[in-house]
C-alpha cells in the first residue's frame, strides 16, 4: 500500500469520525437532526471500510469514494441556507476540500498502476 493511498485513507477516516459525532455536537438546528444521524450513518459505514481498505481490499475503496463524496455533497446546504453559523460554515468547507483531497490521494495509486501495465 502506497504512502498516497493510506494518506487518504487517514484523511476519509477522519472525516468519519466526524461525521460520526456530528450528532453529539449540532444544536438540532444546523444541522437538522435527522441530518445528522444520516451523517453518522455514513461515517459508521465510512469507517468500516477505512478498516477494510487499510487491510488491503481495494475494493473498498469505490464505495468509500461514493460515501464521503455523498457526506460531502450533505454538506453543500450549509452555504445557502440563512442563519447558519459561521463555525458550521466552516466544518462544512473543511469537510468538502478534505473529501476532494482523500479521494485524491486514494486514487492517485490507482492511476500509478494502471500507468505501469
Amino acid at each position: 500500500m502506497s504512502r498516497t493511498f493510506r494518506a487518504g485513507l487517514i484523511a476519509f477516516g477522519v472525516l468519519s469520525v466526524g461525521d460520526l459525532v456530528t450528532p453529539l455536537v449540532t444544536d438540532g438546528e444546523h444541522p437538522p437532526m435527522a441530518i445528522a444521524l444520516v451523517a453518522a450513518a455514513l461515517g459508521l459505514i465510512s469507517l468500516v471500510l477505512v478498516v477494510f481498505a487499510w487491510r488491503g481490499s481495494r475494493r473498498a475503496a469505490v464505495p468509500l469514494i461514493v460515501l464521503r463524496l455523498v457526506s460531502a455533497l450533505g454538506a453543500v446546504p450549509a452555504f445557502f441556507e440563512p442563519g447558519v453559523p459561521a463555525a458550521a460554515m466552516f466544518a462544512a468547507g473543511f469537510g468538502i476540500v478534505l473529501t476532494i483531497a482523500g479521494t485524491a490521494l486514494v486514487l492517485v495509486p490507482a492511476r500509478e498502476l494502471a500507468g505501469a501495465r
